[in-house]
């Protein structure tokens, strides 16, 4: 979008209005964006049904199957407790968390001294939509790779630290890292 790409032009137009961008038009520009050659982690891609199997269309295409899709769950209230302390520089754009990231100086940003604000979209009414929308988004992707044997599960309760080992435990142990 920022480039004014062709692509980007069309996706401008949905966001623009603040409408969601077709999985089709999504499928797209990340298949502009994959790297030609195996051994690559998507995050947040796909979230819907639709994505992965234009995901799976892209790849099969270029030869380069999915190894696996790793789902990290967590219980709403973690969710909401983490996405409701999450603060931005107003200036800078730097992320902090209330909890688990604090900035120096409180309401101020360590970078650039700007503003810290919390974004509308991780306001309590809008985190439980969002929450909402993503179960109900989430729940056929994960059947989809559930059914082909590719759904991975990680327990995303705890600290980053916890979590992040949980995730490269299995990893390893499919031999995606070493």
């Amino acid at each position: 979008m920022a480039t004014k790409t062709l692509l980007g032009r069309r996706v401008t137009r949905y966001v623009a209005n603040g409408q969601l961008v077709p999985d089709a038009l999504v499928v797209e520009v990340m298949a502009s964006r994959l790297p030609k050659r195996t051994g690559f982690v998507l995050d947040g891609f796909p979230r819907t049904r639709a994505q992965a199997e234009g995901l799976d269309e892209v790849l099969a295409r270029r030869r380069l199957p999915v190894d696996g899709a790793v789902y990290i769950s967590s219980p709403e209230s973690v969710l909401v407790r983490r996405l409701s302390g999450r603060l931005v520089c107003a200036q800078c754009g730097a992320n902090y968390h209330i909890r688990t990231m604090r900035p120096k100086q409180p309401g101020r940003c360590d970078q650039c001294q700007g503003r810290l604000i919390t974004r509308k979209d991780d306001q309590l009414k809008t985190i439980r939509k969002r929450l909402a929308i993503h179960r109900r988004e989430m729940t056929p992707l994960l059947q989809y790779y559930r059914r082909r044997g590719l759904l991975n599960s990680v327990d995303g309760r705890g600290r980053i630290g916890t979590v992040f080992l949980r995730a490269m435990g299995l990893f390893r142990r499919h031999g995606w890292v070493r």
